[in-house]
């Protein structure tokens, strides 16, 4: 399983994903999920990706030759633009392994999260549909997500303000999202990769990556598991009234 977010502030952009996979007959456990595309000073890009394993390489190495040959993202002036190119890698990658796929009664499963900057434009952030349409992120929903996304998700819901979150506090709002989705769920797992973008910065100095025991990693998961537990004590005890004269089954009363 996989699990990604990006989110998208004022300040900038974080991208996070982490690296384990159940990737079926292909036999892979771990493997690197956030892949960048740089042209320093111009434009700057990363890709997550969730979903099956060949079909994100397929994209990706599309993707790749493309930008080296000064094609696609290596050319595009707006991030729209920049979606629009990723959009149609899957498409071109359906053309070629839908209907085998589908004939095998294998789904044709890839989602992926674009976040980045052209030259003159502002950071934006974009989630990559199979079908290869995308849907950007706004300052009313500053996130997108892939993977296994439930868990992570009520800290950004409960965090995450575009205009007033800054990015520090967004990449550790990420590693509380991935901190809850590993706690809850063994398919996600490290290590889990990390980039910060600041608006205009064109390229990406910020990174980075967090084994499973990596002291910063392991001590923001005690802190955080302690302040939660002192917040709950910390809260109004809750007022009982008796059972009596309220209709509650007799099976309640009964020893």
């Amino acid at each position: 399983m996989t699990y990604c977010v990006g989110i998208m502030t004022h300040e900038g952009l974080i991208l996070a994903s982490d690296s384990r996979t159940n990737a079926g007959y292909d036999q892979v456990n771990t493997c690197r999920k956030m892949h960048s595309f740089v042209q320093p000073g111009q434009r700057a890009f990363v890709i997550l990706t969730s979903g099956s394993l060949s079909l994100t390489q397929s994209v990706i190495t599309l993707l790749r030759d493309d930008f080296d040959a000064g094609r696609g993202l290596a050319r595009v002036a707006t991030m729209y633009a920049a979606a629009r190119i990723v959009g149609d890698a899957v498409r071109r990658v359906s053309d070629l392994d839908r209907v085998a796929l589908e004939r095998d009664e294998y789904n044709f499963n890839i989602h992926l999260v674009l976040g980045g900057q052209v030259k003159g434009e502002r950071p934006d952030l974009y989630l990559i549909y199979p079908q290869g349409n995308p849907l950007s992120a706004t300052q009313d929903s500053p996130y997108l997500q892939i993977g296994e996304v439930k868990y992570g998700r009520p800290i950004l819901d409960r965090g995450i303000a575009y205009g007033l979150t800054t990015l520090e506090a967004a990449a550790k709002y990420a590693l509380l999202s991935f901190d809850a989705a590993m706690r809850s769920n063994v398919t996600v797992g490290p290590p889990v990769e990390l980039v910060l973008y600041r608006n205009d910065a064109l390229e990406l100095n910020c990174y980075r990556r967090f084994k499973a025991d990596d002291p910063e990693l392991q001590a923001i998961h005690a802190r955080w598991e302690q302040s939660l537990r002192r917040a709950v004590e910390e809260l109004p005890d809750i007022q009982f009234d008796g059972l009596a004269g309220i209709g509650l089954p007799p099976i309640l009363y009964s020893r």
